[in-house]
Parts: structure tokens; C-alpha cells; sequence
């Protein structure tokens, strides 16, 4: 299981990939200025998308962070 440092490092790695690092810190901003209900939110944002898709996208997106982790030096000794 993942600790909430890793999920939190993981987390900031995805969120900095995808927007940049200025971007990820105006959002983050956001979410914690805003009320934020993740439960509406993953209707809204991922209604259209299948289990499968989900999974998909899931699985790539887990396969770059690890290849990021063996760019960065930040891979495990365990």
C-alpha cells in the first residue's frame, strides 16, 4: 500500500508533468480555496469514459512516473 507521501510526491509528479509547476501550484490553490466534491467532480469529468479506458489511461500513466522516478533517481532501494 502507498503511503500518503508517496501518493502525495506521486501526485505532485503527475500534476507538474501535466501543467507545469506554476499551473499545478494555481490549481492546487484552487482546490483548497474552493469547496471540492470529488465525488461530483469524477461524474462530471470522467462520465464519458469506460472502465477499460480508465484502466488504460491508469496503467500509462503509471508506467511514465515510474520511468520519471529512473530519470530522477528517485526510484526505491526495496
Amino acid at each position: 500500500m502507498t503511503t500518503e507521501t508517496e501518493l502525495r510526491l506521486q501526485g505532485m509528479r503527475v500534476l507538474i508533468d501535466a501543467m507545469g509547476l506554476v499551473e499545478s501550484e494555481r490549481f492546487l490553490a484552487t482546490i483548497n480555496r474552493e469547496k471540492f466534491d470529488y465525488t461530483e467532480w469524477r461524474k462530471q469529468g470522467l462520465s464519458d469514459l469506460g472502465v477499460d479506458e480508465i484502466a488504460a489511461r491508469a496503467n500509462q500513466l503509471s508506467l511514465r512516473i515510474m520511468s520519471d522516478d529512473v530519470e530522477w533517481g528517485l526510484q526505491g532501494d526495496d
